[in-house]
């Protein structure tokens, strides 16, 4: 037989696309060509193929002829022709395809997938990104798929699809032949998270912060904390990741998948909201994303967890503005020569920051000029600020507290069950859509968050008297709405819109 075709699949931005891999041997002149828009890395598979096939310890001794010492023809094919393909992954495809069409191996591979890439004796290097690979495999019908040893247990947590996990082409060749049966990988079960740390003991005082943090983890609401350096702002910033529950299976399995394509997964399975806390000195690329070939940056990594920027105002203007779109559309979109992506950043933003550059405005230790402090105040724009809900000022606390034994044992376990009884609420009322309250529409206000003609006087006065956009009015309603969420109120009070207005703004931080 002189030609085979094998399955196989890559990346593609955050999308999985099937690639099929076509294979023609014939006799001639020496020709070993590869076509279909492979990038260098896929050009350099002729010579990983040519050496693993020569270096394998096939069984029996059997040794087969590298494709380049023989007088063949050999070009392969990777369809669809208009994808560009990227990455070693194709090593063990092309190398099957090639032994199929020798002749030097018989079987059904037409529900078969396989990838990775090969070392020059053989052995299967891991790859990233196996997680999107194998639900593709399962919703195009595969029920075989071969992986490398080392993503077994990640490419394991999909059901109902046969996984091999191999650490040798020669076990996948011994397999085929039928002398030697692989055994299939055992699926990983979805596993809940070990006991959340309890963060909140340890904070002395911040009441006013610590009701903010439970009221923005309910209703995924944007929350900036500001006062002087030293009170606990960036650990109040990282208790509020504590706050949220787990995430749900199919939900862990999207943000699973986007870490791996990432190349950064740490754990079989990512079951607890990611924190992503990029230092202010990140490019504009590191965090939205983007690059020659658009990458996803950190505010994708942080996708259904929270993105917490300590020191706001020292990241670069145009990495705050490019905010915008992610906090109000829960994507971001990226254009590029090369291509463009639209990457999902459904995120909880927690800013922390100092009031002026040496951090004492309002005291006698502010060094700041006039001038120093309204540069520093401008880098935040009006845009950026109304899309935060809340705005909280973390004062000093005073030192006698510190040495003070802990008063407030199970505070953190009694804030989870708040935020849980309120998300419960809203699970609820959007009728099982995966959504809270800082996702509602301006449409969608007037059915889930009607105000009362009180509420609807008081937040109307307060908004004249405070100059609110009409995306900041909004936003005061669906906060209002948490807020009665949180106090188990099935309508909004006055309270509540009294409450949710405090949470606006102020220029001066």
């Amino acid at each position: 037989m002189s030609f085979a075709r094998v399955f196989s699949a890559q990346i593609t931005l955050l999308d999985a696309h099937l690639i099929t891999i076509e294979i023609d041997v014939s006799k001639g002149l020496h020709a070993f060509s590869i076509v279909g828009l492979p990038d260098k890395a896929v050009e350099e598979s002729k010579d990983r193929v040519s050496a693993a096939l020569k270096n394998s310890q096939f069984e029996k001794g059997t040794q087969f002829k590298a494709p380049k010492h023989t007088n063949r023809k050999i070009v392969v094919s990777l369809a669809p022709a208009e994808l560009k393909k990227e990455g070693p992954l194709f090593d063990v495809p092309i190398a099957l395809a090639y032994l199929f069409a020798s002749g030097e191996i018989k079987a059904d591979l037409d529900t078969k997938l396989f990838f990775g890439e090969l070392s020059l004796d053989g052995t299967i290097q891991p790859t990233n990104g196996v997680l999107p690979l194998i639900q593709l495999a399962k919703e195009k019908g595969f029920t075989e798929v071969f992986v490398p040893k080392e993503n077994a247990q990640e490419a394991s947590l999909i059901e109902d699809i046969c996984i091999y996990s191999v650490e040798k082409l020669d076990d996948i060749v011994a397999h085929l032949r039928g002398t030697e049966m692989l055994t299939p990988h055992e699926h990983t079960p979805y596993a809940r998270a070990s006991k959340t740390e309890s963060l909140f003991e340890a904070i002395r005082g911040q009441e006013h912060a610590k009701r903010g943090l439970a009221i923005a983890a309910a209703g995924g609401h944007n929350i900036a904390l500001f006062g002087p350096p030293g009170t606990g702002k960036t650990m109040l910033a990282k208790a509020l990741c504590s706050l949220l529950p787990e995430l749900s299976h199919n939900t862990a399995l999207e943000v699973t998948g986007i870490h791996s394509i990432a190349g950064n997964l740490r754990e079989p399975l990512i079951v607890r909201p990611p924190l992503r806390s990029p230092h202010h000195t990140a490019s504009y690329v590191s965090l939205v994303g983007g690059g020659a070939t658009p990458r996803p940056g950190e505010i994708t990594l942080a996708h259904r967890g929270v993105l917490f920027l300590d020191e706001f105002p020292e990241f670069d203007s145009r990495v705050i503005n490019a905010l915008r779109q992610p906090l109000e559309d829960k994507v971001v979109s990226i254009s590029r020569a090369r291509g463009s992506a639209v990457f999902p950043s459904d995120f909880i933003l927690v800013a922390a920051l100092n009031p002026c550059p040496c951090g004492y405005h309002g005291s006698a230790q502010c060094s700041c000029s006039p001038s120093k402090l309204l540069k520093y105040q401008q880098k935040i724009s009006g845009p950026i600020m109304d899309r935060i809900d809340m705005w909280i000022e973390v004062g000093a606390v005073e030192h006698t507290k510190l040495l003070e034994a802990p008063t407030n044992d199970g505070e953190s376990e009694k804030l989870r069950a708040l935020v849980a009884r309120a998300r419960s609420v809203q699970h609820d009322r959007f009728k099982h859509v995966d959504r809270l309250n800082s996702g509602m529409s301006p449409k969608g206000l007037a059915h889930h968050a009607p105000l009362s003609e009180t509420c609807a006087t008081t937040l109307n006065t307060a908004a004249a008297k405070m100059r609110l956009s009409p995306r900041a009015y909004h936003r005061c309603i669906k906060l209002a709405r948490t807020i009665a969420d949180i106090e188990n109120s099935r309508d909004i009070a006055e309270a509540h819109i009294l409450e949710a207005l405090q949470y606006r703004p102020k220029r001066e931080f």
